[in-house]
């Protein structure tokens, strides 16, 4: 079955081509990571999915009845506005107390619900906005660049999360992401765009592409094997690296 597909996905802006030919399906139940340096079109991508932007040709397809979870790159909150966890995840419409309290456990932050938002650490704000995105029961889980701001311990205990996530509800999973040495280790395929799809499939079939090592070098195996000891990730990929040079400030709105 498969959830999300593009058809020779284009994108422009402005007359501009940022994405060209791009195919691409998601399927229940996995992990996959869109890598790229800045300005390679993830964004764009994403945004397509979504429905936020329209094809410039080609097409994307969703299942009848996809329901899709989005955590943004960032969400701007006025700090001076009284506004508990409870509250913000009840906007525009309610839900069920159940539904955020499970939610936001689901998430890793149980006990934040009465809490201000502008009380939260990054951290803790990024995994209230996962537990808004989880509210509705997602079939598709997509994230861009949820993990921008946290140092590297807090991005692999977000990404755990993540994995938890998908392990508990069976969703599938998208996200952007710059941590390359994190995201080799936590997703099960990876795609690598640099204005078209350059290569895609496993992290260690990826890492070993020369148009990867291109973009982002050959690295070392150390990070991805401290991350993968160190926090018993029980994903079998086993490669090697750990270049982090993407640095990409695109947002979705």
């Amino acid at each position: 079955m498969t959830l999300l597909q593009t058809h020779d996905l284009t994108v422009a802006y402005g007359g501009r081509t940022v994405l060209r030919g791009v195919n691409i399906q998601i399927t229940p139940g996995e992990i996959v990571t869109v890598v790229g340096p800045n300005g390679s079109g993830k964004s764009s991508l994403l945004r397509a999915l979504i429905g936020a932007i329209s094809p410039a040709s080609g097409r994307v397809t969703r299942a009848t009845g996809l329901r899709i979870g989005y955590v943004p790159q960032s969400l701007a909150i006025d700090g001076t506005l009284p506004l508990t966890v409870d509250r913000f995840l009840n906007l525009p419409r309610r839900v069920t107390p159940q539904a955020t309290v499970t939610a936001l456990a689901d998430a890793g932050v149980p006990d934040v619900g009465q809490q201000q938002l502008s009380a939260l650490s990054g951290g803790q704000f990024q995994r209230v906005l996962l537990a808004r995105a989880l509210l509705h029961d997602p079939d598709v889980l997509i994230l861009d660049e949820a993990t921008q701001g946290l140092d590297q311990p807090g991005a692999a205990q977000f990404y755990r999360q993540i994995d938890e996530v998908r392990r508990t509800r069976g969703c599938a999973v998208l996200m952007v992401s710059h941590d390359l040495h994190v995201v080799m280790a936590a997703s099960d395929r990876v795609l690598c765009l640099n204005g078209h799809l350059c290569c895609e499939g496993t992290p260690q079939v990826v890492a070993d592409a020369p148009e990867y090592r291109a973009l982002f070098g050959t690295g070392t195996q150390g990070a991805l094997a401290l991350y993968r000891h160190e926090h018993d990730h029980n994903h079998h990929h086993d490669h090697d690296h750990d270049h982090d040079h993407d640095n990409p400030h695109e947002k979705v709105s």
